[in-house]
């Protein structure tokens, strides 16, 4: 116990090490990642939105109290550009298992692969938490004998805290009754030397509760630190895997930013679960295709050269004539012939883009469109996915494009979607998943397709749309509507390009098919995206 202290020196001596103690201690962080207050509003809005991450914290809370911080931790780092973590000193003793699990995360490969998909994106960030949900409910079960450690050394911290209090209070009042020679009387000198002992005391069990704390997070951490990187490379592979399936669909970045948090939900839930999902990776393919074939498709360029014409373009006049213009004799010459067109000119061959007025693609949905081909891809997957990239191309071109469902006569749905309008996700989903079913009729798609022609040729004075008719079934016309078919194309200048998917025989040079299309392909292995890559250089 020792002889009691007598004068304030002495006090102070023995007891100075416990004033500040307390307050130096108290502002420890509960929270391992390091945010400013706009992150944190991040967090409460996007927690606010997300049902799931409501109902996973509320499950968790039940069990383990610290697991709220976990969570929002766990955001933070994946959403923050340059997450940041506290020392491990700042920290709260009770969440030093947050701190550990967080330091694992962070120095992982896993966790820098799921980063470049949620840095910067809210609803990936809490993709990410969610996608781990698992883990984290095993990683608080087993670092449940940690944390108890953990909670036990903040107890003793606080214990010696307090103790370092009463010991700053005790010589306060000793200070206050000393004499003019620093004396204390005895019993504020034994009350004093009471709180500095129980303060030591404190400090002792306050060490070995923080070792104890340290030696069972040591324990558990080669196995935390195993799942949390397990984790990790899962839910990078769950967030990658939707912004794939977000990017096949033509959903990009931007559009997703822009989204509110429950509609990219819920687009997200039904990309999952369409009919055609299975599919992404080969609308995703088309689409990818279809970008590089615009990138070659020209209008009104020179291509290669096949000889010489007459005509009034000067940026193809061949040489000789030009040289007219450097003899003044012969000046009025050029300039005579220019204005008849009669200059002799480089002529070229190229591909040319005509199209101005709608795209409209016409697909058959009929019962044997459900037919597979190589890879399992169905005719349908095929034709749907060709059809979302020709509506990537209309909207590229400035172009309204329609989507024409078909089957039997009595069987037909259209999904227009002009050009001056955002395109609605959903509508497109609407189109994508419809299915007929049931037999196959040419006249009643071509015509609604013909009309659709004619009314913006009514209202817009536009010609030269292109329709694109997708089938694997033969059919037969009447001559009679045969006859204003024809007189429908004279007058309104539109081109109609076909495709018979698994069906050699309606691609047949004596076909109804070929008598209706100016250009007209089949194709059979429907893995093979550019079977139909030129109709992305000419509509």
């Amino acid at each position: 116990m020792g002889e009691t202290p007598r004068t304030l020196d002495e006090l102070a001596s023995r007891g100075g090490k416990w004033l500040g103690l307390s307050t130096a201690t108290a502002g420890r962080h509960t929270a391992a990642v390091v945010a400013d207050r706009f992150e944190l509003i991040t967090w409460r809005d996007t927690y606010e939105q997300s049902a799931a991450l409501r109902e996973l914290t509320e499950e968790l809370s039940e069990r383990h109290d610290y697991s709220t911080g976990l969570l929002t931790d766990t955001f933070l780092a994946a959403y923050k550009v340059n997450p940041r973590l506290r020392d491990r000193t700042e920290m709260d003793p009770s969440r030093l298992v947050n701190h550990h699990v967080m330091t694992v995360l962070l120095a992982s490969p896993e966790f820098a692969e799921l980063h470049r998909e949620t840095s910067g994106d809210p609803y990936a960030a809490a993709m990410a938490v969610l996608a781990q949900a698992a883990a984290l409910r095993r990683l608080l079960e087993r670092s449940r004998q940690a944390q108890d450690q953990a909670e036990q050394a903040k107890k003793a911290q606080q214990d010696a805290d307090d103790a370092a209090n009463d010991v700053g209070e005790a010589l306060q009042r000793a200070a206050d009754g000393s004499d003019a020679d620093g004396s204390v009387p005895a019993p504020a000198a034994d009350a004093a030397r009471q709180a500095i002992e129980a303060a030591e005391a404190a400090e002792s069990a306050a060490q070995q509760a923080a070792e104890a704390a340290a030696q069972a997070l040591a324990g558990a951490a080669p196995e935390l630190g195993a799942g949390m990187r397990n984790a990790t490379a899962k839910a990078a592979a769950a967030v990658r895997g939707e912004a794939e399936l977000m990017r096949a669909w033509g959903i990009g970045p931007g559009e997703l930013e822009r989204m509110p948090f429950d509609r990219r939900a819920r687009l997200a839930e039904r990309l999952r679960t369409s009919r055609l999902a299975q599919w992404a990776e080969l609308i995703g393919r088309f689409r990818q295709m279809a970008d590089g074939e615009r990138a070659r498709k020209v209008e009104n360029t020179t291509g290669e050269l096949v000889g010489v014409t007459l005509g009034d373009d000067l940026s193809r006049v061949i040489p000789s004539e030009l040289a007219n213009l450097g003899l003044p004799g012969l000046r009025a010459v050029f300039a005579a012939r220019y204005a008849a067109g009669e200059l002799m000119l480089y002529d070229s061959q190229a591909e040319q883009s005509a199209g101005k007025g709608a795209v409209i693609a016409c697909v058959d949905t009929s019962h044997s469109m459900y037919v597979e081909g190589p890879g399992g891809v169905t005719r349908e997957a095929w034709a749907k996915a060709c059809a979302l990239a020709l509506l990537d191309q209309a909207r590229h071109a400035k172009r309204d494009f329609v989507g024409i469902l078909f089957a039997a006569a009595d069987k037909l749905q259209v999904f227009r979607f002009p050009a001056g309008r955002p395109v609605d996700v959903a509508r497109v989903l609407d189109f994508a998943e419809t299915f007929l079913g049931g037999g196959t009729s040419y006249q009643r798609p071509l015509t609604a397709a013909g009309e659709l022609l004619e009314e913006e040729f009514d209202a817009a004075a536009r010609t030269r749309g292109d329709i694109v008719m997708i089938t694997d079934d033969e059919c037969d016309v009447t001559k009679e509507w045969m006859r204003g078919w024809n007189e429908a194309k004279d007058r309104l200048g539109f081109r109609v390009f076909g495709v018979a998917v698994g069906a050699p025989r309606a691609a047949a040079a004596d076909s109804v098919l070929e008598a209706l299309c100016d250009n007209l392909r089949c194709v059979e292995d429907f893995l093979d995206v550019h079977a139909a890559a030129d109709l992305f250089r000419v509509i």
